[in-house]
C-alpha cells in the first residue's frame, strides 16, 4: 500500500508552550499555528511550522476567538500575525480554520470549543505568516468574473430598480441570498475540488459570487457570464460534496448556487 507524507520542510513541530494565565480558574489554552518566512535556521533554510501552546485567563478578554488571538498578540506575543477588521462578521477578514471548521474568528464563540482550541489559517493556500494566507490567486479569480453591474441601458438618474420578487433571489427570505456573501473564502477552502484544481475549477465562493450577478434582473449580461463559465473545469468540477454550504459562517448556500448555475447552462442549450 502506497504510504503518504508532507515534505521534510512542511511537517508542523511542536512549538512554544506559554501559561500567561496566571493560575486562573477560568483557562483556556489555545493551540496556534505558526510560521514565519524570516525565521531561518542555522542551515539557512526556512524554520518549519509550528504550534505553540499558550494558555489565557478568558476572564480578560471577551467571548470570541478572535477576541483572545488580539489578547495574545497584544499582551503575551506581538509577533502573531492575523487579518482582522470589522469584528462583527462583515468583512471576512478574520476567516481561519478553528477547530477543524473554517469560520470566522470574530463570530466564533470560545465557549464552543471543548479542551484546546486548535487555530490554523485556512487550508490548502499558501500562508504570508502565522494565520494569513495568500489570497491573491482567489482574488484573481473573483476579479475575472466582472463582478459589477453590465447593462445596455443608459444610465437611470436615480438607483436601477428590482421587483420584490427579483430582489428575494438576491437577498433571500432570510438574508441569505448571495448577495450577502462576505468573500471570506471559508467555502473554497474547504472544497476538495478546490484543492486539487484550484488553478482551474472557480471554487464555490467565486460560482456563488458569478450567480449573484446571472440572477441579477438589471443585469445584460447573462449570456455572456454563462458564456465565461461554460468550461470543464471553470464550473464542472464541482461534485456537490457540500462542505462549502455546511462550512458557510453566514448560512449562504453556494451547492445551491452552482446548481442553478448548471441549470440556467442546461436550459439555454
Amino acid at each position: 500500500m502506497a504510504e503518504f507524507a508532507l515534505p521534510k520542510n512542511s511537517k508542523v513541530k511542536k512549538g512554544e508552550v506559554v501559561d500567561a494565565s496566571g493560575g486562573a480558574e477560568n483557562a483556556k489554552t489555545f493551540r496556534i499555528y505558526r510560521w514565519s518566512p524570516d525565521d531561518i535556521d542555522d542551515d539557512g533554510n526556512v524554520k518549519n511550522p509550528r504550534m505553540d501552546e499558550i494558555t489565557i485567563d478568558l476572564d480578560k478578554c471577551g467571548p470570541m476567538v478572535l477576541d483572545a488571538l488580539l489578547y495574545i498578540k497584544n499582551n503575551v506575543d506581538s509577533t502573531l500575525t492575523l487579518r482582522r477588521s470589522c469584528r462583527e462578521g462583515i468583512c471576512g477578514s478574520c476567516a481561519m480554520n478553528i477547530d477543524g471548521t473554517n469560520t470566522l474568528a470574530c463570530t466564533k464563540d470560545i465557549n464552543d470549543v471543548t479542551g484546546d482550541v486548535n487555530i490554523t489559517p485556512l487550508p490548502h493556500m499558501p500562508v504570508v505568516k502565522d494565520l494569513v494566507p495568500d489570497l491573491n490567486h482567489i482574488y484573481a479569480q473573483y476579479t475575472s468574473i466582472e463582478p459589477w453591474l453590465k447593462s445596455d441601458s443608459p444610465a437611470p438618474n436615480r438607483e436601477r430598480l428590482q421587483s420584490e420578487e427579483s430582489s428575494l433571489i438576491l437577498n433571500g427570505a432570510e438574508g441569505n441570498g448571495p448577495a450577502a456573501c462576505i468573500l471570506c473564502f471559508c467555502c473554497s477552502t474547504s472544497c476538495p475540488s478546490y484543492w486539487w484544481n484550484g488553478d482551474r475549477f472557480m471554487g464555490p465562493a467565486i460560482l456563488l459570487q458569478a450567480y449573484r450577478w446571472i440572477a441579477d434582473s438589471r443585469d445584460d449580461a447573462t449570456g455572456e457570464r454563462l458564456d465565461q463559465l461554460e468550461d470543464p473545469f471553470r464550473l464542472y468540477r464541482c461534485h456537490t460534496i457540500m462542505n462549502c454550504t455546511n462550512t458557510c459562517p453566514k448560512g449562504l448556500n453556494p451547492a445551491a448556487a452552482i446548481a442553478e448555475i448548471k441549470k440556467m447552462m442546461v436550459a439555454r442549450r
